[in-house]
């Protein structure tokens, strides 16, 4: 929560209480929530203590659901299949659990889109991320000196995070192609004025995601890319497939056949990446070409993603309460739909046979 956000949670009868310096890194000092009148402790523990509701960003870590009180609600990034440690500890504190991983694409809940407001974040973060790198001007200049020519960017994957990679390569001036598996993706990207790049490959998804590749269509996919990464200064990943790994879209054979000083963004770095070399959190050297591994690409713009979260919370929190108190509607799909656990009990059929393949190996 940003202090505004706690303004408003406290004018419709909430109490909050802040861990000590958690809106340092946005620029949001405990003074700031004191101001809005929130309590500020010192540790997690005493933070959490009482509460009715714990809302986070990340997935949870296993130590933070054993200081969480018992038959509290949670809600965060879960990231389900990464936490099912956490997650059986707060089954056994009969804890309701809340994932904006899992919140229904459908026009009511757009506010509450806590996975396309960090998207847009990332997205223009990782153009920016480019340039930075890049020896070379993203747009064209004219100089007494000679033409110095556009560079060209690819950017592979056109959600919300690609489109907004393709509109900053482009306000910064660079020639931009865009790929995506969804043909639907083709007439957003041509809006912005990035020429979209079409391999035969489709992938259609539901609620507006693409769906997992077989091996034989990545195959395909990864041969008919190779071209377009080779001639390109900046490749930027976006790819991704909610609670699986990140589809593999740059080898490093496709790295290598890159000229010297190109440079290729992977925005997807947290959940396993989209090239082959990345690792998250560095700048891998491949023959003279830098793969960057964006770590929590949000967090470079913290004061507006903040800002953006803390929207999407309070507006998801406005249907927990009914009557003053913490009642959830489960009747309503958006509170239904990104309910992982209720009163202790796995109600997301996914994390449920997880949690059950987890067990059933600890127990073997």
């Amino acid at each position: 929560m940003v202090p505004d956000g706690v303004k408003r949670l406290m004018s419709s009868g909430w109490e909050v209480t802040i861990e000590s310096s958690a809106g340092a890194a946005a620029s949001f000092p405990d003074s700031a929530y004191e101001a809005a009148g929130a309590t500020v402790t010192e540790d997690l523990d005493s933070a959490s203590s009482g509460a009715d509701l714990v809302v986070k960003v990340n997935a949870l870590t296993l130590d933070e659901a054993r200081v969480f009180p018992s038959d509290t609600a949670v809600l965060s990034f879960l990231q389900p299949a990464a936490s099912l440690e956490s997650l059986n500890e707060l089954v056994k504190k009969r804890s309701t659990v809340f994932s904006f991983d899992l919140l229904p694409r459908i026009s009511r809940a757009q506010g509450m889109d806590a996975l396309s407001s960090q998207a847009t974040v990332s997205g223009y973060r990782a153009a920016l991320v480019g340039a930075e790198h890049l020896g070379k001007f993203f747009p064209m200049f004219m100089t007494a000196a000679g033409t110095v020519p556009p560079a060209k960017v690819l950017v592979m994957g056109v959600g919300v995070a690609g489109l907004q990679a393709i509109a900053t390569a482009r306000r910064l001036g660079a020639v931009v192609r865009a790929y995506d598996v969804r043909s639907a993706a083709k007439e957003e990207a041509e809006s912005l004025g990035a020429t979209f790049v079409d391999l035969g490959v489709s992938a259609e998804g539901s609620g507006g995601y693409a769906r997992e590749l077989s091996e034989e269509e990545q195959q395909k996919q990864r041969d008919a890319l190779s071209a377009e990464v080779a001639v390109s200064d900046v490749v930027i990943t976006t790819a991704a497939v909610p609670g699986r790994a990140a589809p593999l879209l740059v080898t490093r054979e496709m790295v290598e056949g890159m000229s010297q000083g190109a440079i290729v963004v992977d925005m997807a770095a947290d959940s396993g990446g989209n090239c082959e070399v990345t690792e998250v959190g560095k700048v891998v050297e491949v023959d003279g070409v830098s793969v960057v591994g964006m770590e929590n690409p949000p967090s470079g713009m913290a004061t507006h993603a903040s800002f953006l979260y803390s929207r999407n919370v309070l507006n998801f929190v406005g249907l927990l309460v009914r009557d003053g108190s913490m009642n959830p509607d489960f009747n309503d799909e958006i509170v239904l739909g990104t309910c992982v656990v209720r009163d202790g009990q796995v109600v997301h059929g996914p994390t449920s046979d997880l949690i059950a393949d987890s067990r059933a190996e600890g127990s073997s």
